[in-house]
């Protein structure tokens, strides 16, 4: 038995936001292959140097990305969604919290989301509904040892 359902695709954003968005889910989808720690390993190197994203840039990201590809935009796309949100957010000089983790409640299920200013981005679930068992954080600023 089939059941109907419908994507909604965001729309709108200009031609070089969707170029760079194609290109993290290009990027995104080579990383979903990897074992979970490589992924950890790899994103951990890229973070270096972005400040931390803002809810309303991790937002855009992952708009931008579902926008342009129907495998983020779907129910079992969110590791690619995850990934391809982390790096285009890392484009614009920023990184979020990358997270992967399981619902708290049964059944039982893996998921892979962002969050930015300790908040889920776009997952629609109340808090607490997801556990994280691997995150990337932004990484913390380097203080200036120079100050008195």
């Amino acid at each position: 038995m089939t059941v109907p359902s419908a994507l909604h695709r965001p729309s709108g954003s200009p031609p070089s936001r969707r170029a760079a968005a194609r290109v993290a889910v290009s990027l995104a989808r080579l990383l979903a292959y990897l074992p979970p720690g490589r992924i950890r390993m790899v994103l951990a190197v890229l973070r270096a140097g972005a400040r931390p994203a803002t809810y309303d840039q991790a937002r855009a990201a992952r708009e931008a990305v579902t926008g342009v590809s129907l495998t983020c935009l779907g129910p079992r796309g969110c590791l690619p969604r995850s990934l391809a949100t982390a790096l285009l957010c890392r484009l614009g000089g920023g990184w979020p919290t990358w997270c992967v983790g399981a619902r708290v409640l049964p059944p039982f299920g893996a998921h892979a989301w962002v969050e930015a200013e300790g908040r889920l981005v776009e997952e629609n679930v109340p808090d607490g509904y997801l556990a994280a068992l691997i995150t990337v954080p932004p990484r913390p600023r380097r203080r200036d040892r120079r100050a008195p």
